[in-house]
């Protein structure tokens, strides 16, 4: 008679306790080597973020980034060194309110604000003028701290006042925000036929702008444009163009953001698209949701605008009150990964980059909080297929060879 043999109720016990934990070594060990790859790649990486809005929108409102912001803005120096960036452009800028006497002694006061919190912090921080600057900031490990100017209005049509803002540090101009200037039309007033000079485009006086801002070495940023004034700017300018904080037109078709042919245009020019991160120009259905939300609180709404509060001010006033109801308006972050693989597809990864908007911006996609969370930008990339080499382009490579192209040596 064949006879059992015994086992041991603890020898099974231990047994079964010693297959699942090789089950569970299985599964997490992939998950944490490919979470140490991420961050690697990303710590390796110098990141660039081209445009950020925080001392037009915090530091001249009286809050201090040399503090800890968490939960009342996007950024603060240690944040910028949570998520490793490495070269942050600030934007310069004001509003259509501002205009001649007033734009110009705005945008120096903000820079002057800059100058000011980096002395503070010179073993952080450093003021980035030419290449040779940026790497010895990225050497030191020190936040490398550059400019651009949102809006071609703050230097109120005198190429004199171009170029003491440039001499103060300022290494791109936006040719117009949603305002146009007298020389060029934007995409706000060029969208909706409303041209202040009677036609589209760059007036000659504004071609002259772009070669004298060939000649001196500040790129030209084609963010917030008109169409024409994008193709007349195209076809002025002899150096590669910098597209700041835009989208593509394809996956959500606002004014805003390039078409196709103007993708093409900048990878032909050499230049580079720093993919925006604001939700209004990743998803096409945002823009409802936001609409429904802001009608939900529009008493408010009307409150505030009524005390002359600029629309994008209540947006942003409204999504921190109501946080909770905002956050359920806001897309994935494979949208803006969308984003930046249609440009890949049309002109390769050498024209591509990172222009997060933080701080100007009252909506960004669910995983990117601030900007602590740019390593979640490489991981996105990585799960993507895309290789080290041209994560690296997208993070911070494509801006400096742009960068370093419009660079003149005195």
């Amino acid at each position: 008679m064949y006879k059992m043999p015994y086992i041991d109720k603890q020898d099974t016990k231990i047994n079964n306790m010693y297959y699942r934990l090789c089950i569970f070594v299985m599964l997490i060990v992939p998950f944490c080597t490919f979470a140490q790859s991420y961050k690697k790649i990303h710590r390796k990486a110098i990141v660039a973020d081209t445009h950020n809005d925080v001392i037009s929108s915090v530091t001249m409102h009286g809050m201090n980034i040399e503090t800890d912001l968490t939960g009342k803005t996007h950024s603060d120096i240690a944040r910028f060194k949570k998520g490793g960036i490495d070269i942050q452009v600030f934007s310069i800028f004001c509003n259509e309110t501002f205009h001649k006497d007033t734009a110009f002694k705005y945008a120096n006061a903000e820079i002057d604000s800059l100058y000011a919190i980096v002395k503070r912090n010179p073993d952080k921080m450093m003021i980035v003028t030419n290449p040779t600057a940026l790497d010895e900031a990225i050497k030191e490990k020190k936040l490398a701290c550059m400019m651009g100017v949102e809006g071609g209005h703050m230097i109120e049509d005198r190429i004199d006042y171009l170029d003491t803002l440039f001499k103060k540090g300022a290494r791109y101009m936006t040719l117009t925000w949603n305002n146009s200037t007298s020389w060029a039309t934007s995409a706000a007033d060029e969208s909706k036929n409303n041209l202040p000079f009677g036609t589209k485009g760059l007036t000659s006086f504004g071609k002259d702008i772009v070669k004298h801002m060939n000649e001196v070495g500040m790129m030209v940023d084609l963010s917030h444009v008109g169409e024409q004034t994008f193709w007349d700017a195209i076809a002025t300018t002899t150096k590669p163009v910098i597209v700041s904080h835009s989208c593509a037109w394809s996956l959500c078709p606002v004014p805003r953001n390039l078409k196709d042919d103007q993708i093409k245009a900048v990878g032909k020019n050499g230049g580079v698209i720093d993919v925006n991160f604001y939700s209004g120009f990743l998803d096409s259905n945002y823009m409802k949701r936001k609409e429904a939300f802001l009608n939900s609180h529009r008493a408010e709404k009307d409150s505030l605008l009524q005390l002359k509060m600029a629309s994008y001010e209540v947006e942003e006033w409204l999504s921190k009150k109501y946080k909770a109801e905002a956050d359920e308006l806001r897309p994935p972050l494979s949208l803006l990964i969308d984003h930046i693989d249609h440009i890949v597809h049309l002109v390769g990864t050498d024209h591509v980059g990172l222009g997060s908007d933080f701080d100007g911006i009252e909506s960004a996609p669910k995983e990117l909080n601030d900007v602590s969370d740019m390593p979640l930008v490489t991981k996105a990339l990585l799960e993507r297929g895309y290789s080290k080499a041209d994560i690296k382009k997208i993070l911070g490579g494509n801006f400096i060879r742009i960068f370093k192209a419009n660079a003149v040596v005195m």
